[in-house]
């Protein structure tokens, strides 16, 4: 099914209201929830009504720290196209879209091959976490009518985005075993997709409870990350001597990348989701002797979309990486939810803005 847009006729019934809510995120772990005027969109820009959204943990850091002015980080989010700026052709007033937070220039070869994280001018948008938001109408993916608002999220932002980019990066059928260090959203999701691909998934975190859930994902085995562990030798445990193919870091700690290292077999692989500060890493130990190969991998290519949206038509359950919903108005909720360390996706939903 498409998308079907209103007519303008229904849209002229349906005025755009003066003020919307927004969150700020004004740091040392506090957000709330403040009233601003609605944004217009510029020459190539879109405004979208929000239907749902989804924290980041990439967010926390603001949260936690300096804040974010007078706004937010959020930058993944689906909703209903309500009103096109100048030169923007493809899209209509009334379409459901979910949105990629990065926009190309439109102009360079990676854009016209639909990878615009390449392009060397692109654009993040955010604020995404309001009743109204403006992203650039050439990162919008239309949602047909079966996809819902909290599928469409996952599967245009970083909640499904970041692991399927990953999976693209390791398609050999050689590659059997996964390690996945950090459980929080992207781990899950690495979790999810590469145990649906039917790779034995092995998931390390410190948290109990997202052990759990990894389990229910579909990760084989799990590791609880412990002073007294060694995980190398736990990996071993499991494989019957062997280290893991490929290593996925996904939590952002400079410890956990170098435990990479040390669990991946000679010739495998390392692949990078979560952000790091600078790490040492000898080149002749790390890769040169044991042949190891490291690989990067940010938000996703704008030309994977269908493929994600085909994933989720032929039965991956891309809502199970959902642990928690919540109203606009409890966001702070929400933030503390997520900052726990035992939730897996957290979604924002904005009932009054889909009856």
């Amino acid at each position: 099914m498409t998308s079907t847009p209103a007519t303008s006729a229904s849209l002229r019934k349906q005025p755009l209201k003066d003020l919307m809510r927004i969150v700020r995120q004004r740091g040392n772990r506090s957000a709330c929830i403040v009233k601003r005027a609605l944004p217009s969109p510029g020459a190539g820009e879109v405004l979208i009504k929000t239907a749902a959204s989804a924290l980041c943990g990439s967010e926390l850091a603001s949260y936690r720290n300096e804040g974010n002015g007078e706004g937010n980080l959020g930058h993944e989010a689906a909703g209903v196209v309500v009103e096109l700026g100048s030169g923007v052709e493809g899209l209509l007033p009334g379409q459901r879209v979910g949105v990629s937070a990065i926009a190309g220039c439109g102009e360079c070869r990676e854009c016209h091959l639909g990878r615009y994280t390449w392009c060397d001018r692109f654009a993040f948008y955010g604020n995404m976490h309001a009743d109204y938001f403006v992203a650039r109408a050439q990162a919008c993916h239309l949602l047909p009518d079966d996809v819902p608002w909290d599928v469409g999220v996952l599967i245009s932002g970083d909640g499904l985005g970041v692991p399927f980019h990953t999976s693209r990066k390791i398609v050999e059928k050689s590659i059997e075993n996964i390690v996945i260090f950090g459980m929080g959203p992207i781990g899950l999701g690495n979790v999810l997709l590469q145990s649906h691909l039917g790779r034995r998934v092995i998931a390390v975190e410190l948290s109990i409870e997202r052990l759990r859930l990894a389990r229910s994902l579909g990760a084989a085995e799990t590791i609880e990350v412990s002073a007294s562990i060694d995980i190398p030798s736990a990996v071993r445990d499991i494989l019957g001597g062997d280290l893991a193919d490929v290593c996925i870091e996904a939590s952002g700690v400079p410890l956990a990348a170098k435990q990479c290292f040390k669990t991946v077999r000679k010739g495998g692989r390392v692949i990078f989701n979560g952000e790091q500060p600078a790490l040492e890493l000898s080149p002749s130990e790390d890769f040169i002797r044991r042949d190891i190969t490291a690989t990067g991998a940010w938000f996703y290519h704008f030309n994977e979309y269908p493929e994600m949206l085909e994933l989720f038509r032929k039965g991956l359950p891309v809502q199970s990486l959902i642990t928690h919903r919540f109203p606009l108005e409890e966001i702070a909720t929400a933030y503390r939810a997520m900052e726990d360390g035992s939730s897996g996706k957290v979604i924002i939903e904005y009932q009054e803005n889909t009856d």
